[in-house]
């Protein structure tokens, strides 16, 4: 296996109910290790909290040559926009795909001249490709950490 391969061949497409599940086990895959590690991984709440607040309207579904690689929700808010359920397959990361999705969305809400929100659980791994594209910590409770990125020319 090659090692330091980049990702570039990728799309974004809408949402469809077809595509909860596959969102849900992917939520749960990915989450599971930071929640754990906070004690609060529940094997079915991970997995229905997310089924019950599905909105397929500002979400989308990345596909990397030519598979599901993840998913990512911008939805407008009065504040400008929040970045939500922005997940890669375990087997995808690191290879730029989440650097590459994430600027091709800033450039879209900087164009826009409003600021991204988000909030990342306590000592995720995610943190650090946030503060690598600008964003920086609004505030912080014991489980989640709530960051900010203004608009850039």
């Amino acid at each position: 296996m090659e090692t330091n391969t980049r990702l570039t061949d990728w799309t974004l497409r809408a949402a469809t109910p077809a595509d909860v599940e596959v969102i849900v086990e992917l939520r749960a895959v990915v989450m599971r290790p930071d929640l754990e590690r906070l004690g609060r991984f529940d094997e079915h709440r991970v997995r229905q909290r997310f089924r019950d607040a599905f909105v397929e309207r500002h979400m989308s579904i990345i596909m990397a040559e030519g598979r599901f690689a993840g998913c990512v929700a911008l939805r407008p808010a009065a504040d400008g926009h929040w970045l939500e359920h922005f997940f890669i397959a375990p087997e995808l990361q690191g290879l730029g795909l989440g650097s590459a999705v994430l600027r091709s969305l800033l450039a879209r809400t900087d164009a826009d001249g409003e600021p991204v929100r988000l909030n990342v659980l306590q000592g995720s791994a995610a943190r650090r490709l946030y503060e690598r594209h600008g964003f920086t910590v609004e505030s912080e409770d014991p489980v989640d950490v709530f960051m900010v990125r203004g608009p850039r020319r």
